[in-house]
């Protein structure tokens, strides 16, 4: 398994015997693991998540942190009183947890922005084509997040998308190297930066970011590094020990490494934005206003986060990512790549069942993202069904990546252009996606055979299940149950759980609990 060559100096000391029982220690301690539902036939069931991919599950350890700290809540941007000082160093060790992290040194800096990467992309787009103006072309590639693709589209000007390769078996692999270089070589003079995936959110493929850093810096362009799939599931150092192959830029997601509720994160030079100012202004940046002026501070991260921060997610953030460190980021690396092979190798077993991308983890390395399709039922069917029958959350459709979905699929051109008639013709019967399973820490083999077990019995019984189901009008490739339905609120709802709260109160209920 590729990793970075600096990782060593920034695993624990501990042994691997005593890090790999803090993560069997800690890998059943996700919130949401033990939640029960009512499922079509009648059982109460334990839900099985397998959408890691679009959000993960809250690492109750690290809420519990974010917890403790509220009890000295205050603002920050003052140092007058006790809990002002406390959340103030607090967000600043936040801050640091997360350049230890990625190995990042004074070079850089880290800044809170939005709840995912797609408000980090955006405010890098604007400060990077406006720092360089002359230099409107970013170069992307086919199989990105829509997030990594439509900001450079509205802030920078023209952006190429390098197409995949495709690995010795036919299948989908990393970007394809030989392209990018030729796309590089081609808009050298107006290339601003390449904007690319550290691992895709639908095949699971990693790409190699530090070469790709080296063939951009070569012409003078920088590398912007979407790790919001990666980031919990790989190693990753923003210098691996070359200057020529060190990353520019680095964004994170919060929620898909654990902490739901907490911002995203931009990792950046800080020479990117010492030379201009903030995209956004207001509050807690300024060192002087008055009608006619203001002076803008000038030290990071302060400078590029306006308003109030988000004191308890940045904070549980901090924790989640100081434990992962504890555990080693290459440990939870082999860890997730023994049970990734272990579905792949289950899945792939199933009749009728086609897994897109490369199958083989020792051509291609791959994070724990599987899609796939069943010949003999919708896409939006089979999410249902699994939902529905067996407790089991998955995803379907395009994960907000349309252009490579389609051209998984066969229905878009090799640019990853779709003919004209998907935007009128693409019913909920027909509409182009695929099915994911996607992996956390929480996940065993457990889980696998229980989504082996199901999808089989759907490749043994299409009939029967297309019988149960029918498409929700309007929609996007939905699918529901002709009788079966479930209420949400019957489950939870905010007002149900307010007068819950009131009742408890009124019957003596002291309300000193002070655990999340």
């Amino acid at each position: 398994m590729a990793t970075s060559s600096t990782l060593a100096s920034a695993e624990p000391r501990l042994t691997i015997a005593k890090r790999q029982a803090l993560l069997e220690a800690l890998r059943t301690r996700f919130l949401g693991l033990h939640t029960t539902y009512r499922l079509a036939d009648g059982r109460l069931a334990r839900r099985i998540y397998l959408d890691s991919a679009a959000s993960n599950l809250l690492w109750e350890p690290a809420a519990r942190v974010a917890h403790q700290a509220l009890q000295h809540y205050a603002n920050t941007h003052s140092q007058l009183h006790f809990g002002a000082r406390i959340m103030t160093a607090l967000y600043a060790e936040a801050h640091q947890a997360v350049l230890d992290f990625l190995q990042a040194d004074d070079r850089y800096t880290a800044i809170f922005c939005g709840y995912g990467v797609t408000a980090c992309l955006n405010r890098i787009a604007r400060v990077l084509a406006r720092r360089r103006p002359d230099r409107d072309v970013v170069i992307t590639t086919i199989m990105e997040h829509h997030a990594n693709d439509l900001p450079h589209r509205k802030h920078v000007g023209r952006v190429v998308h390098v197409p995949v390769e495709k690995d010795p078996d036919g299948e989908a692999g990393k970007v394809d190297m030989a392209r990018l270089q030729e796309a590089i070589t081609r808009h050298a003079d107006r290339l601003n930066y390449v904007a690319i995936t550290a691992a895709s959110n639908v095949t699971g493929i990693v790409n190699p970011v530090h070469e790709i850093a080296r063939m951009a810096h070569a012409v003078g362009a920088y590398v912007v590094v979407d790790a919001a799939q990666s980031a919990a599931h790989l190693p990753l150092a923003v210098d691996p020990g070359d200057p020529e192959a060190a990353l520019d830029v680095v964004v994170l997601s919060g929620h898909k490494i654990y902490t739901p509720g907490s911002p995203g994160v931009l990792v950046a030079r800080k020479e990117l934005f010492l030379s201009q100012e903030p995209e956004e202004v207001g509050g807690g940046i300024v060192s002087f206003v008055d009608t006619t002026r203001y002076e803008i501070l000038p030290h990071l991260p302060e400078r590029e986060e306006a308003g109030t921060p988000n004191l308890p997610g940045a904070i549980a953030l901090g924790a989640t990512l100081r434990l992962l460190q504890h555990i080693g980021m290459n440990l939870i690396a082999e860890d997730e790549r023994r049970l990734t092979q272990y579905a792949l190798d289950r899945l792939s077993r199933i009749p009728r069942l086609h897994i897109y991308g490369s199958h083989r983890l020792e051509i291609a390395e791959r994070i724990g993202v599987i899609t796939f399709n069943l010949y003999d039922l919708p896409h939006g069917l089979v999410t249902a069904a699994l939902n529905d029958y067996f407790g089991i959350a998955v995803r379907n459709e395009c994960f907000c990546a349309q252009p490579f979905v389609r051209q998984l699929l066969g229905i878009a051109d090799a640019e990853g252009r779709a003919p004209d008639s998907c935007l009128d013709t693409c019913t909920p019967r027909e509409q182009p996606g695929m099915v994911r399973i996607s992996l956390g820490l929480y996940n065993t083999t457990d889980d696998i055979d229980a989504a082996v077990e199901a999808l089989t019995d759907l490749a043994r019984r299409p009939d029967f299940y297309r019988q149960q189901y029918e498409p929700v009008p309007g929609s996007r490739g939905d699918w529901r149950h002709r009788s079966f339905r479930f209420e949400p609120k019957q489950v939870f709802s905010i007002e149900q759980a307010v007068r819950q709260l009131i009742d408890a109160l009124r019957n003596g209920a002291t309300g000193s609990d002070t655990q999340p």
